[in-house]
Parts: structure tokens; sequence; C-alpha cells
């Protein structure tokens, strides 16, 4: 018999409606065996008291419902973004202002590189910038000779230099998708989407599938979510081979490792073929390694314009973005996956994409009836209330990017979709009030990762420049925190066993600092992350 271990700690906030706070959680073999004051354990035995967390605040394990893993690894090339981030060993990378400092920033990297070696950068954004679009003749200003392309930090963009444009051949002559074209012909720079960034990638070793799946990558996106109290992560459009699996059920195993890992697979080939390889995935599952799910790509991005939109479209007049499935594959995507009991994740950033994967849903569901699916739409940036509705209608969770209010409010007010729809964007109070089975999330690195500050985001609604952007749109404290916890762990079906303290469950808490349910509603996002316990094993900072 195992044996039990009584953690004290200063509060415990447990997200179980029977017992919502208490001062000791008792573990025994990696779960939780009783929650309550000194004495909850007494009845099954010896027991030993831990009072190290005696001044913590103890919470479920944080569960990061849409992220990729390769957020621990892109530090490996030239950080350009706008904002302050700080990298899994806890470095911080001071954020780029204005077109001069990105040129002069990556002028600085070119002298780590070797040779002609490529020079990839990241994070970039150009609707913070007020000056011309970045194009391949600023990128030209750093070099000439070594291919360039910088990644935006949305991940559906890219701009690369003349080098780069003449590898692939993109020139006047191409009339493809997603090459951006100056008025004379020529293409800018600009790539948009994985269609036309593709050929770029291969030819310079930018591999997604690599940075993700390597040992050191992998350990990297346990160090990024144990600095955020994180115990439960996904790898939201994983592309996942027989060599790949072996690594990650090698480090996964690793008793130190302190993660649970939700990989969905990417739909990247015919339905068939990708339900097959799920559903032989998913026979090969772990405790720590939860496969089976799979994630679709619909539409682009919203800052980028190349999300799908339904009308008035975009206010600057760009054209209504791209299809990276167009809806006759993501029908016969969804009812493959349905017909054969596959739990899909949707990418869908546009309302008009989040219509178009509700339709084929509710196809699917006329042919196939399946009660339980939870299948997910993922972002639901743009849904509105009557979609909200019927995603709750049809028992379709909403896992939204709440995090786009801070960072990209302001843009997406003034030059993406408007101030009407910004208003509702990102509308947590609509999706609960309809009756939705809710997460949030970052979708790191797209953002950093950090579910207090999605929280706070989802709480506050609050831009970069200080406004309240939907103040309907608001949600308190205890419903934000539920989505990082029993929320997120709803939309991932495993609600039976982690997203809240109670017995029975997996021994995963965050430990914290100070009681986000006691702090000022602005300064949730500044609760101290003292790290977390994963399956009774402590793992402090």
């Amino acid at each position: 018999m195992a044996n039990i271990t009584v953690f004290k700690a200063k509060k415990i906030i447990t997200m179980d409606i029977n017992r919502p706070e208490a001062t000791h959680v008792a573990v025994r073999g990696g779960e939780i065996l009783a929650v309550g004051d000194a004495t909850c354990a007494d009845q099954w035995g010896a027991v030993s008291h831990d009072d190290n967390l005696a001044d913590a605040i103890l919470m479920p394990g944080f569960i990061e419902g849409h992220a990729h893993m390769m957020a621990g690894s892109m530090w490996r090339y030239a950080y350009a973004g706008y904002h302050d981030r700080t990298d899994p060993n806890g470095k911080l990378w001071k954020g780029l202002t204005d077109i001069d400092a990105v040129i002069d920033g990556l002028k600085t990297y070119q002298e780590t590189l070797n040779g002609d070696e490529p020079l990839v950068g990241w994070g970039f954004d150009p609707i913070f910038l007020t000056s011309e679009r970045l194009a391949a003749k600023h990128l030209d200003q750093i070099s000439t000779t070594r291919p360039i392309a910088i990644i935006f930090s949305n991940f559906h963009l890219m701009c690369v230099n003349t080098k780069a444009l003449e590898m692939v051949g993109y020139d006047a002559t191409t009339n493809a998708e997603g090459v951006i074209k100056s008025p004379d012909g020529m293409p800018t720079g600009e790539l948009q989407e994985m269609a036309a960034m593709f050929p770029i990638m291969r030819r310079l070793g930018v591999d997604f599938r690599a940075l993700s799946q390597e040992e050191t990558a992998i350990r990297a996106y346990g160090d990024t979510c144990r600095r955020v109290g994180v115990t439960t992560v996904t790898d939201l459009f994983s592309q996942m081979e027989d060599e790949d699996l072996a690594k990650m059920h090698k480090v996964t195993e690793d008793a130190a490792f302190p993660l649970r890992i939700v990989p969905a697979l990417g739909a990247t080939a015919a339905p068939k073929e990708m339900a097959d390889k799920a559903q032989r995935l998913a026979a090969k599952s772990t405790d720590k390694l939860r496969l089976g799910a799979v994630k679709l790509m619909t539409d682009g991005s919203i800052q980028g314009w190349t999300a799908r939109v339904k009308s008035p479209g975009y206010v600057g007049g760009q054209p209504n973005g791209i299809w990276n499935t167009p809806p006759d594959s993501i029908y016969a995507l969804v009812d493959e996956m349905h017909s054969r009991g596959i739990q899909m994740h949707i990418h869908v950033n546009g309302d008009e994409a989040a219509e178009v994967s509700l339709d084929a849903l509710e196809a699917a569901m006329r042919k196939h009836p399946w009660e339980g699916h939870r299948h997910v739409l993922q972002h639901c940036q743009m849904m509105g209330r009557d979609l909200y509705t019927r995603a709750a209608d049809m028992g379709v969770c909403c896992n939204i990017f709440a995090n786009h209010i801070w960072y990209f409010g302001d843009q997406h007010a003034s030059s993406t979709i408007g101030e009407d729809r910004a208003l509702r964007m990102d509308g947590c109070r609509s999706a609960i009030d309809a009756g939705v089975n809710i997460a949030i999330h970052s979708d790191a690195p797209v953002t950093p990762m950090g579910p207090l500050f999605t929280a706070w985001c989802a709480v506050n609604r609050q831009t970069m420049s200080g406004r309240t952007l939907g103040e309907a749109q608001c949600i308190d404290v205890a419903e934000a925190l539920f989505t990082i916890t029993m929320g997120a762990a709803y939309t991932l079906k495993l609600d039976s066993e982690i997203g809240s303290i109670e017995a029975g469950k997996r021994a995963d808490f965050a430990v914290l600092g100070a009681d986000p349910m006691d702090v000022e509603p602005m300064a949730l996002k500044d609760v101290p992350v003292l790290g977390t316990v994963f399956g009774g094993d402590v793992h402090l900072l």
C-alpha cells in the first residue's frame, strides 16, 4: 500500500462544488485520497504530513487547452516580436517596437550565424508598426546573399528577403494564392498561409514537426508549463510519426517530467487515412500522453486578414481570407471523424469559418448520432450569440482565444473587423450565457502561455491602450478560473481525472503565492506562480 501524504496549504481552491475550499489534501499513489482539514485522511490509516506548502495557495493544476509544443523550442530562432517575452529558461527578451529596431535586432542576430546559414525569425507582427509593411526590401538591408524568413506571430504569414524568393522561384510569373505582389507585379516578400510558406520553410529547413518532437523541445515545453502552473497541456496540431511517438513516450515516462500532454493529430491527409492514424495512436495512449483527437485547420488569422469573415468583411476592404481547408474538405473530414467516434478540435478564427464548421458538424450528426462527442471549436473569435447558441444546442464546446483582447484588441477595433464586432470579440459572457462549455487559451507561442494572464484577459477585457473592449463580455474571476481548470478538462474529455481537487482525481496542483479569489480582478495576472505538484510530486521554481 502506498504511503499517504497530507499537504497543508494556506488555502486550497478545489473547484469542487461540494467542498469549494480546504486547508489540506491527502495524496496516495499519485491520486487525491481526501480533502479537508488536517484529519481528512485519518480514517485511511497512518499518514505523514508535509507542511512545505503551508504558506501557498493550491489550485487544480492549470490546463492549457490550446498550445503548441514548439512554444519551448522557437527560441532557437531570432525573436522579432513587439512584446517583451520570457523564454523557457526565464530570460527576458525585449520587444522590438519599430521597423528600425527589428532590422537592427536581426542584424545583430546575424552575427551569430555561420557562413550563409539562413536567418529565421519569429514573433513579428506588422499590425503594431506605423511604418510601411515589412517587405523583402527591408530584409535585404540585412543581407542579399543569406536567405531570411521572418515568421509572423500568428504563424499564418511570413516575410522573406529577395534571396529566399529566388530560392523557390517566386517572381512576377508566380500565380499562387498567398504570394502577395506589389502594383508592379513583383512579390513583396509577404507570404500568407501554409501553401505559400511551405516551399520557403522546406528550403530553409524550418520544420515545425522537428521543433516539436526533439527531446530537448519536449522538455523545454515542460519547463514552460511548470513556470505558469500548467500540469496538462495540448499540442494542438501534432504531426506525430512513429519515431516521434517513441520520443514522446521516452520523455513522458520519465518520472521527473511534470506534465500531461494531449496532442491532437493535424488533419493533413485524406479523411480515412487521418482517421485510421488517429485510432492507431489512441491505442498507444498512456497516463501522461493522451492520443486520439484530430485537429482541423479551416481559415487563417484575423490580424493577418486571412481569416474567413462574414459580412461586412474587413474594414480596410481586404479580400475575405484564405481557406486552409476548403469547405468541401471540411465536410468530408468532419463526416469521417464523427462517424468513427474521433473527437475533433476545429480552428475557427472568422465567423464564416465557424458557421461552415457548425454546418459540417450538424450534417455529420444527422447521419451519425453521437451524444457526448464534445467536439471543440478553437479560437471562436468572431462568434456571436447566434453561433454560440447553435454550438450549445449541438453539444459543441468552445475554446476561446481571450488573450487577443489585450494583444490585438485595439488593432482589431481600428484595422481589421471594426469597433462593433470588436466589442463582442472572444465573447466569453455570450458563450457561457448561451450554455456552451468553454475553455480559454493562449495558443502559445502565438501569445505567451500563462493561464492566469488569460483569465485576467477574460475578466477585464483590457487592451494595450488601457480601454475596456466590450464590457458586456467580461466574466467574473470564479468563472475565469473554472475555464482554465474544469472547463478545459471538459473539452479534453479528462474532467473525470483532472480539473478539480477531489478524491479519486490526479494529484496535480498549481502552487500560487497569493489567492486569486482575494486579489483585485485587475491584479489577477500578477498572482505569483511558485511551481506545480504533479502526481503528488512537488516541482517548485
